[in-house]
């Protein structure tokens, strides 16, 4: 299943075309998909540039045309040799600000189309690579097996990391070849597994949205607005400067997500209006 056979099965529970989500999840993935409806979807942009955490697996040994177990096999090395320590030192070299090359079968778009798409149509698609901030890195376990070693890992990075690319290049630098196997989502932005719902459940209609203040909390600094602040808001016209160049969430003294707010020429600028004047 995609990320977009998802939004489509939440068109259908929600009556509305009007759906997106925060962020593109692999098919062989699980975990938090975080979609937005309606108004909610002009906060999707905000959430999607969120960090995220993911728990994954790693196995060293063979390397695959899409770097994850669904992709052919192009390589196999020899892991008899390959201790702990070496892997260690080959995944601390990716914690920090790091260049990474996003995996070919991305979406990430060159010349106006999918890697993944010019991939499929046989084309050798080798992507530039890009800054990244991967803030954890944890090894879990690691599983010495027969052909290949599985290592565990729990990542916190920006966004536009790719999790198989770190399976990728901890297996290249060690010469045996690495591709992912397991991949799951835990966190994106401010939304957890906690307060997520079933795929059963949202195809049912079992569930109660979140308030579009409550997502707000979660993903920006609020400011409290006067009320004559939020008259000015509702029309569109700046207010006196945020504390600092972060996004604000104005917010209204009964709760109500009025606007987010964005520091430009000294003023607090409406960047987006989600609230009518009273």
């Amino acid at each position: 299943m995609t990320s977009h056979d998802v939004v489509a099965i939440a068109r259908r529970a929600l009556g509305t075309r009007k759906v997106g989500h925060a962020g593109t999840l692999d098919p062989m993935a699980t975990g938090i998909l975080v979609l937005g409806f309606n108004n909610g979807t002009r906060l999707l942009q905000y959430i999607t540039d969120g960090d995220k955490t993911y728990q994954a697996t790693v196995v060293l040994g063979a390397a695959t045309v899409t770097d994850d177990k669904e992709g052919e096999i192009i390589s196999n090395g020899d892991v008899s040799a390959i201790t702990d320590a070496q892997i260690e030192v080959e995944l601390a070299k990716m914690r920090g600000p790091i260049m990474q090359r996003p995996s070919s079968v991305s979406a990430v778009k060159v010349d106006g189309e999918r890697a993944y798409d010019r991939v499929r149509a046989g084309e050798v698609v080798e992507l530039a690579a890009r800054q990244v901030t991967i803030s954890q890195l944890d090894i879990l376990e690691i599983r010495h097996l027969e052909a290949t070693v599985e290592v565990d890992i729990e990542v916190t990075c920006s966004a536009g990391t790719f999790i198989r690319a770190i399976a990728r290049d901890c297996g290249s630098a060690l010469g045996v070849g690495g591709h992912l196997s397991s991949l799951r989502r835990s966190r994106v932005a401010g939304f957890n597994l906690d307060q997520a719902i079933s795929l059963s459940q949202l195809k049912n209609g079992e569930f109660t949205p979140l308030a579009m203040s409550d997502i707000a909390r979660a993903t920006f600094k609020l400011r409290e607005l006067a009320l004559d602040e939020r008259q000015e808001l509702s029309f569109g016209r700046a207010l006196s400067n945020n504390p600092t160049d972060e996004i604000y969430a104005g917010i209204s003294g009964d709760g109500e997500l009025i606007a987010l707010l964005a520091n430009k020429d000294g003023l607090a600028k409406p960047i987006a209006v989600f609230a009518a004047a009273n």
